[in-house]
């Protein structure tokens, strides 16, 4: 028997309900499980879509959490894919320390940030994880050995940043939701299949996360609420069906316009898959023209750019 309630998605709840200080809580349970150490939130900071606007969009949501530490913790949404998704990743945890550090501060007071992206598209490809962390290190160009700092650099991190970590630099976790196969294994893999199913099973037992069966029932909310939670759904559905079909239209675009080109010059590459389908099907159908018309091999891997197995082949289909 299924007992699981449908809840309140993640990214609707870190929007509308997180941002309560009785919800802290949810928070503290997840960041407590990925970073394998007693998290207390204490506040959240202000960051761009903290704000309350019109004209929010629906693919992205974002936390900026302070702990006990003065650490930032930069909790990160992002429902569709972006071309320069880690170069922004990176702006954003720049400009989180540049943001917090007042003009004439000391580098000691740079704060240690930690950069949680949970996303809901497949940020690599052919990898088998669906959790990665980042951080960085310093190795030896000669040797590989890893640097190891004296004692006073190493003391200086530590008056500056909490006890549990030695590295001042940010530090960066990559959920990719859509890879995650629900199988548990973890706790941590508890808290990930709630983002992907917003269900909460009876016998999850990482930290708090049953607070997330109490707090984030759908059918308790209000119902002005709920129904600004089901328009948000809709919303990200229709967005979800607009890139969808705007990517099938693409494709298809490309690949008529890859076979027009490429029956015409028979060599050039296209940028897209379906253009290269296209243009390698104009490739074949000009190399079929040469052969009936009795042009040597070596013209038409020239004119083509096929190999010459690929054009013996056409020739023993013709």
């Amino acid at each position: 028997m299924n007992t699981a309630r449908t809840l309140v998605s993640f990214d609707w709840a870190a929007k509308k309900i997180l941002r309560d200080k009785a919800n802290f809580d949810i928070l503290e349970g997840f960041l407590c499980t990925l970073l394998k150490q007693e998290i207390k939130v204490v506040s959240l900071l202000e960051s761009e879509s903290n704000r309350e606007d019109e004209t929010d969009k629906f693919n992205r949501v974002d936390l900026v959490v302070e702990d006990q530490d003065k650490e930032l913790i930069f909790i990160e949404i992002q429902n569709s894919r972006e071309v320069h998704y880690l170069q922004r990743l990176l702006y954003g945890s720049a400009k989180l320390i540049v943001d917090h550090l007042k003009l004439g501060d000391d580098y000691d007071k740079v704060r240690k940030v930690i950069s949680i992206s949970i996303l809901y598209f497949l940020l690599g490809e052919g990898e088998t994880d669906y959790v990665y962390h980042g951080a960085t290190e310093f190795y030896g160009l000669n040797n590989r050995s890893r640097l190891v700092l004296k004692p006073e650099q190493k003391q200086a991190i530590f008056d500056g940043v909490s006890k549990l970590k030695s590295n001042v630099f940010p530090e960066y976790y990559l959920i990719e939701v859509e890879k995650f196969q629900n199988l548990i294994q973890s706790d941590l893999d508890e808290w990930i299949y709630f983002f992907k199913n917003s269900e909460i099973k009876k016998e999850f037992k990482a930290k708090n996360i049953q607070l997330v069966q109490e707090k984030l029932d759908l059918m308790k909310m209000p119902e002005a609420e709920r129904r600004a939670f089901e328009r948000f759904m809709m919303n990200k559905a229709r967005e979800r069906g607009m890139i969808k079909g705007a990517k099938i239209e693409g494709h298809e675009e490309g690949r008529v316009e890859g076979l027009a080109e490429g029956e015409k010059i028979g060599h050039e590459k296209g940028l897209k898959e379906g253009h290269e389908t296209g243009l390698k099907e104009g490739q074949f159908k000009t190399a079929r023209a040469m052969l009936a018309d009795g042009e040597p091999l070596e013209k038409i891997k020239r004119f083509t750019q096929l190999t010459e197995q690929e054009i013996l082949k056409l020739q023993a289909q013709t």
